[in-house]
């Protein structure tokens, strides 16, 4: 069973979704849920099912204080990195939501301060905590909708399946037809790339 926080505090917890991909954005997603909220299949995104990631969507959509989703694309990845580029995501969906928060909690173990609010790093905390479990979810939806929309631009990549994650068939697909603009150009888009044209 997932704990909430602090229940004497307003926490935002905050997550990412994308990171170790070829292609296509980092997703962060911030939200506020009420101190009643409960659900029993609520988990880190990874550990739900993608049926039940749609439907725990709609129900924390329904249910949070608020909540925001923000996109980092492959320009701004390539310019700052992933990593910064995945605090950047968490902090723009935190700019967006509506109440400001007395701590923030965080997955992981990096992140930067944000208005200088308190804030904690928790390793595996989507798998601890139902603040970062909601957002995880958030930020794994709305990319896998993004992902889905770009896949009919490039279907060559099956990025309706893959998600832009370094699968066989991904990497495959890049072989064969060289990389797109969604593609992330300072990845290591192949095992044996060492330049790639772009």
């Amino acid at each position: 069973m997932l704990q909430s926080y602090n229940l004497k505090l307003t926490i935002a917890g905050t997550d990412e979704a994308g990171r170790g991909c070829l292609a296509g954005p980092v997703t962060a997603a911030a939200i506020i849920l009420p101190n009643s909220f409960k659900n029993e299949i609520l988990n880190d995104s990874k550990q739900v099912n993608s049926a039940n990631r749609k439907l725990l969507k709609k129900i924390i959509e329904k249910e949070a204080v608020c909540f925001a989703v923000a996109h980092v694309f492959m320009e701004e990845i390539d310019k700052i990195n992933i990593l910064n580029a995945s605090i950047l995501a968490m902090h723009k969906a935190l700019e967006q939501i509506s109440i400001n928060p007395d701590c923030i909690i965080v997955d992981g173990n990096r992140f930067k301060p944000f208005r200088k609010i308190p804030h904690e790093c928790i390793i595996k905390g989507d798998g601890k905590f139902k603040e970062i479990a909601a957002a995880s979810i958030l930020a794994k939806t709305y990319r896998d909708e993004y992902m889905q929309r770009i896949h009919d631009e490039f279907p060559m990549y099956n990025w309706k399946k893959n998600k832009g994650y370094p699968t066989a068939e991904h990497r495959r697909a890049i072989r064969e037809y060289g990389p797109c603009p969604y593609h992330r150009k300072s990845f290591r888009l192949l095992p044996e790339q060492l330049i790639m044209d772009f």
